[in-house]
């Protein structure tokens, strides 16, 4: 008998279980696992307002002015009656101007300026500098796997109980400096702030949102697979739910063949001829140029749940994702050159969190002579893999298996240190070899 699977309802279950651990529970932290546009954001929402309701003053720690503004956003949107504190810094422009369009937010430099708010929301670094003689009841931390143990060490004084959310498959927390020196010991400052949290009282209530949004039927489970492999998760469309479609027939080439792939699939690989080559390929930058070019210039259009009809795609839907920054602003100059403006086009770090409906991928190992620890890291493919909502076309040069087969693992054995499951080297495999299914070889 064929199981049958409701995305809402179990979505919704879990939001159940987690909102009255947080709410009724007597835990000093909960944590939630939520993959890739599986309603992080919304459940952070959702969470804050009942917790308000409930008289409970909340302070909300994010990792970025761009996520403490969003979040600001969808408060007011959601509850305009509702007086949030924006927290900033003392720089000129320290949040997006468009909070000063709303009333219910109150902003300052000074949290001593926002007491008694229901809820106030700042970034990890500004929480840092705050002297609070009597803590917050409560605290939510979003993006909470891409917040360092030593940034929560900082700000734990602030709050008696917390709830943290985050994607555990997204980039580890960034360093400017190295902490070998504490690799393996439980207080490591480098580590995420839930791995810390966790191996420290291990006896937290754990739970996980079980679907994502985002991710079409044809994608979940790789990435689910590939990146999520104790955690998986479902789509919360099914397959034919979601239509690319193109108003101007193929001319054959091969840009026009991955894209009419990736249209049918959900997947396309443009390989390129194997070569070892600078790491702004040139051939390569201009094959990611071109598929943008050729999925405009077809008049692309996307059917999806949101809507009955059918919406063009426009160049803000969608984003070129890059390893490195050299990588992004030659394949901009590229767009440049064809006349092409409005796409995103960063690397995996800056797309992190956002979402588009097609993306295009330049894969991290193309053209590469080696395999480093940097280009292997599991959460750089993971965030590359799992913008889209539609499609996700990767441009890379043949020859990166074989790469991988080759790959010695040169990284030091550090006792202590829990190993990451998968590794690079699995989920490229795995992502591959799902990709060979859909390749369309290049002829430029």
């Amino acid at each position: 008998m064929r199981e049958l699977f409701d995305p809402s309802a179990e979505a919704a279950r879990a939001t159940r279980e987690i909102l009255h651990d947080t709410l009724h529970g007597d835990a000093r932290g909960v944590v939630v696992d939520s993959p890739p546009g599986a309603g992080k954001s919304t459940l952070v929402v959702r969470a804050a307002l009942e917790l308000a309701a409930a008289g409970r003053p909340l302070m909300i720690v994010a990792q970025t002015n761009a996520q403490v503004d969003d979040l600001v956003l969808r408060l007011a949107e959601k509850e305009p009656g509702l007086e949030v504190g924006r927290l900033h810094a003392s720089d000129p422009d320290p949040y997006d101007k468009a909070l000063d369009a709303l009333e219910n937010v109150r902003k300052a430099a000074k949290a001593a300026e926002l007491a008694g708010l229901p809820v106030v929301i700042s970034t990890a670094a500004k929480w840092a500098h705050v002297k609070s003689a009597e803590p917050w009841r409560h605290a939510i931390v979003d993006e909470a796997y891409q917040m360092r143990s030593d940034a929560l060490l900082a700000v734990a004084g602030l709050f008696e109980r917390a709830l943290f959310v985050g994607d555990p498959g997204q980039l580890d927390p960034f360093s400017v400096v190295t902490a070998d020196q504490w690799a393996g010991l439980s207080y490591d400052p480098s580590a995420s702030a839930v791995s810390t949290l966790l191996a420290h009282n291990p006896e937290l209530p754990q739970h996980r949102l079980p679907v994502s949004w985002r991710l079409p039927a044809s994608a979940a489970p790789l990435v689910s697979d590939a990146f999520y492999p104790y955690t998986r998760f479902r789509a919360g469309t099914a397959e034919g739910d979601r239509r690319l479609a193109f108003g101007v027939a193929s001319d054959g080439s091969a840009p026009d063949r991955v894209l009419d792939e990736a249209a049918e699939s959900g997947w396309g690989l443009l390989e390129l001829p194997a070569r070892h080559t600078p790491r702004t390929d040139p051939e390569a930058v201009r094959a990611c140029a071109l598929v943008v070019r050729r999925l405009l210039d077809r008049g692309a259009s996307t059917l999806s749940e949101r809507s009955e009809h059918p919406a063009p795609l426009t160049p803000d839907r969608i984003a070129v994702g890059t390893a490195h920054r050299d990588q992004a602003a030659a394949i901009r100059a590229a767009l440049h050159e064809l006349a092409v403006g409005g796409v995103t086009v960063d690397t995996a770090n800056r797309l992190q969190g956002r979402e588009y409906d097609v993306t295009v991928v330049l894969h991290p190992l193309s053209g590469r002579p080696d395999a480093t620890a940097f280009h292997l890291e599991t959460g750089r493919l993971c965030v590359l893999a799992s913008r889209h909502r539609h499609a996700c076309i990767v441009v890379c040069r043949a020859g990166v298996t074989d790469l991988l087969d080759e790959h010695p693992s040169t990284e030091p054995v550090q006792l202590g240190v829990t190993v990451k499951f998968p590794d690079g080297w699995e989920a490229n495999h795995a992502v591959l070899s799902h990709l060979a299914e859909h390749r369309v070889p290049w002829e430029g």
